[in-house]
């Protein structure tokens, strides 16, 4: 089964393709791309692969932008950080959904289901895909304001003024460019799901930061990336070394 990867994370490519040879090892994975560029380029050069695993935020935009720009007719199953509610549209389609990170027992489902329903290129029906992919994109609401407690008050502090979040002693806190910080009630992997990741990234396990908070980038011990951030936060400011090039993607973007 040829089998090509549309992925922009590096981690959860990597991972797909690790799952694959293990509970899939039929799966011949033929490349793995990050980019609508990459991928409408793969797909007009190459012969159509049998199935694709595809996500919808890539590096360089949305995933329907390579259906509207190529004659795609693999099926395909989205990996995705979308919520299930959403997700129910692609049912209707036989279009399958795996959510990140992927469990091994939902990929052999998927794959089981693409055995079934598309053994042949036109049984996919893409009718209406371009359309339930923006309607999804346009429902999944980012935060735009954090409710947080300031001694025995409560404040809003809206995205706009958040520097970074970062994790300490069990805690989560919101640090602010105005050098203020505050504990939200949230995991770094719930905010990570809630922020703009065209806004935020999440560099380490203990920190998401923006753009605009990172002064100054330099090299590291074992291919990592050292950040000097403003307001100064002296630890967990470390690009961890999967991510590197996915930071370096998201910060000249």
């Amino acid at each position: 089964m040829k089998t090509l990867i549309i992925e922009d994370e590096q981690p959860a490519a990597k991972r797909l393709a690790k799952l694959l040879a293990e509970h899939c090892p039929e799966c011949q994975i033929l490349d793995m791309i990050d980019s609508v560029e990459g991928a409408v380029k793969w797909l007009c050069n190459f012969a159509a692969p049998d199935l694709i695993f595809m996500d919808i935020q890539l590096a360089d935009g949305l995933s329907f932008d390579i259906f509207r720009q190529t004659s795609l007719t693999a099926p395909v199953i989205f990996t995705t950080a979308f919520d299930h509610y959403t997700l129910q549209a692609f049912k209707v389609n036989s279009v399958d959904y795996l959510l990140k990170p992927v469990d091994p027992a939902e990929l052999v489902s998927a794959i089981e289901k693409f055995r079934r329903i598309h053994r042949q290129p036109e049984s996919y029906d893409r009718s209406g895909l371009e359309k339930m992919l923006k309607s999804m994109l346009v429902q999944q609401a980012f935060k735009e304001r954090f409710l947080v407690k300031s001694g025995q008050h409560f404040i809003h502090v809206p995205v706009s003024e958040v520097a970074y979040f970062f994790s300490e002693d069990g805690m989560a806190f919101v640090q602010c460019t105005d050098g203020k910080k505050y504990i939200v009630e949230y995991t770094l992997d719930q905010l990570e799901s809630m922020l703009d990741p065209r806004l935020f990234f999440r560099i380490n396990r203990q920190a998401i930061v923006k753009p605009e908070a990172v002064r100054r980038i330099s090299t590291w011990f074992n291919s990592r990336l050292k950040l000097e951030l403003l307001p100064v936060h002296e630890t967990n400011n470390v690009v961890s070394r999967e991510r590197v090039q996915d930071f370096k993607r998201w910060m000249g973007q």
